[in-house]
């Protein structure tokens, strides 16, 4: 799925249509030795471009005494079809344990690219002749991962006056032949029983989803001048990894092919072994909704004395009988979308900020069809009709405060036996012309949410000034209560509407699972697996379903994470 020139993503500034993750593995080779005594410990930082300014986006690890280093560091990017995204790469020799980049530290080279350009070769030499190498791989959207847990016995003492320092190096095969390396564990110094720490890796790096793909595994005596010593080596798979199981182990033969030859009764070099597998698997958006998962809509309406009298043409919530006004304009464009996924096809529709009858207090959750005993609307044409319904019955007024909305339908989604067995997840609209009142406990609110199955859409109605409004959206860095306790995880995504007043407003919902990738339930129930019962994919999802379809990872995977 690609977007032309004119697609709301480029229109906007923000993320294009289609983006996909994308690995980075970087080697070097004939690197400049800045050492008098010993080679260069070489280490790259990947910086990334941003509005005209580059800043650091991650670090390898450094690679003591090597000119020709292959690193384990795998960088991942987002990478957007359309977007010229420019990365730059700097080497260093490290001196010490400082920060990397220091006045002590020699800068090696630099390395400018297009990420673009990366990702469509796959392996890309750089300009640069001493830039060998930069990989580039596309990760699925419903990949697993993998957690090993490696260790080794008996193996080769290399040292005269001590013992073995080993590491274990893990390459993948590639159908061409080449090796890619997928995971380098730690020093064990001086031990010829080395435990490593258990590391995970997603299938695609892994085995690239080919379960028989062969894995070429060496393990070497660490030599601080990089003049690594080679103990032996194995080939595995990733099936025969997965005979483990029932107290039992996988092991390998460590071979040192030079030995095998030349010594008669040559066994080997020791024996690796694969104490444990933990094999997560990933849940899209589409595996939840095939299986059964019904997604709950709620939609809350500003009725605030700020939006304007509705009787004047100048009002927000003016009903024009030749147009939409923009309330309803963004409330059918997300409603639409949503309703595909709720078999019943009844939401609930609130208003906050107004004097309603029969006494004309305030009220900031009430229910927009006046029944406080079912506030649930028939589709989205019900909405439509109880807010116009609802409009010449109160009296606009305020303040904006949208927790204790937030507040009952997190209570909602935390009554309901669903967290079990992922069959429903709630998503909230917010429809707001300013920024929150109450900030503090809106704030406290969404805190209390993240642990539930919901995720929240706040769409900015009118020409105020939005600026708060990004911190409660997370994108600046994590949202925090007023005690300083952090979500735990993203839950809100807030839009500007007039950002879509120079494109299609059949944009908005699209662009709103793209900005927000974790905004639903995918985001939740990372580990809980789908409802079993299959259901049909409905007729009308059109490009939701293509969205879905084409990048999985956009929905239900991250709240429900520790649930089996």
């Amino acid at each position: 799925l690609s977007a032309d020139a004119t697609s709301p993503g480029a229109a906007l500034g923000g993320p294009v249509a289609c983006v996909s993750k994308v690995e980075l593995r970087v080697a070097c080779k004939a690197l400049l030795d800045r050492d008098t005594l010993n080679k260069s410990d070489p280490c790259v930082i990947l910086m990334v471009q941003n509005q005209g300014q580059w800043t650091e986006l991650d670090r390898t690890e450094v690679i003591k005494s090597n000119l020709h280093p292959v690193f384990a560091k795998v960088f991942t990017l987002d990478y957007y079809f359309e977007e010229v995204q420019k990365l730059r790469f700097e080497v260093y020799d490290i001196h010490g344990t400082h920060s990397i980049g220091a006045r002590d530290d020699d800068f090696l080279v630099i390395t400018l690219m297009v990420l673009s350009t990366c990702h469509t070769t796959g392996c890309l030499p750089a300009e640069n002749k001493i830039f060998s190498l930069v990989h580039a791989e596309e990760i699925s959207g419903n990949n697993g991962y993998v957690e090993l847990f490696f260790c080794a016995k008996k193996l080769d003492d290399k040292d005269l006056f001590s013992k073995s320092d080993p590491f274990l190096e893990i390459y993948r095969i590639n159908d061409d032949g080449t090796e890619q390396l997928v995971h380098r564990t730690e020093v064990i110094k001086n031990n010829l029983n080395p435990v490593w720490e258990p590391f995970k890796v997603s299938l695609i790096s892994l085995c690239s989803c080919d379960e028989d793909r062969k894995l070429k595994c060496l393990v070497w005596d660490s030599d601080s001048r990089g003049k690594h010593d080679f103990i032996g080596e194995f080939y595995a798979t990733f099936r025969e990894m997965q005979k483990i199981g029932g107290g039992s182990k996988v092991t390998w033969d460590c071979m040192n092919p030079k030995y095998k030859l030349k010594k008669k009764n040559y066994k080997n070099s020791g024996v690796v072994i694969l104490s444990d597998l933990k094999l997560h698997r990933v849940y899209s958006f589409l595996d939840y909704i095939m299986g059964g998962c019904q997604i709950h809509f709620t939609v809350a309406i500003d009725f605030t004395a700020s939006n304007g009298d509705p009787r004047n043409s100048c009002s927000l919530h003016y009903i024009n009988p030749y147009q939409p006004n923009e309330y309803l304009k963004a409330l059918i464009a997300v409603g639409e979308i949503c309703q595909d996924y709720d078999s019943d096809k009844r939401f609930s529709a609130l208003g906050f900020g107004a004097r309603i009858p029969p006494n004309y207090e305030v009220s900031h959750d009430f229910a927009i069809n006046f029944n406080p005993e079912d506030d649930e609307c028939e589709e989205i044409q019900g909405v439509v009709e109880a807010y116009q319904n609802c409009l010449p019955k109160i009296q606009l007024y305020g303040p904006t405060n949208v927790s204790p909305i937030i507040s009952r339908i997190a209570k909602l989604s935390a009554g309901e036996e669903t967290i079990k067995d992922a069959s429903r997840y709630h998503i909230l609209l917010i429809l707001t012309d300013g920024v929150v009142t109450d900030m503090a406990d809106t704030r406290e609110a969404i805190v209390r949410a993240s642990y539930q199955p919901l995720s929240i859409i706040i769409v900015g109605v009118g020409n105020a000034d939005f600026t708060d409004m990004q911190i409660l959206d997370g994108d600046d860095g994590v949202l925090r209560s007023p005690k300083g306790e952090p979500v735990l995880r993203d839950i809100v995504q807030f839009v500007p509407f007039r950002d879509f007043k120079t494109v299609s407003i059949a944009f908005l919902p699209f662009l709103i699972l793209y900005l927000h990738p974790s905004t639903f339930p995918s985001s939740f129930y990372t580990s809980i697996p789908p409802p079993s019962l299959p259901h049909s994919i409905p007729p009308s999802l059109h490009l939701p379903f293509l969205i879905l379809y084409l990048h999985p990872s956009t929905f239900p995977t991250s709240l429900y994470s520790k649930i089996h």
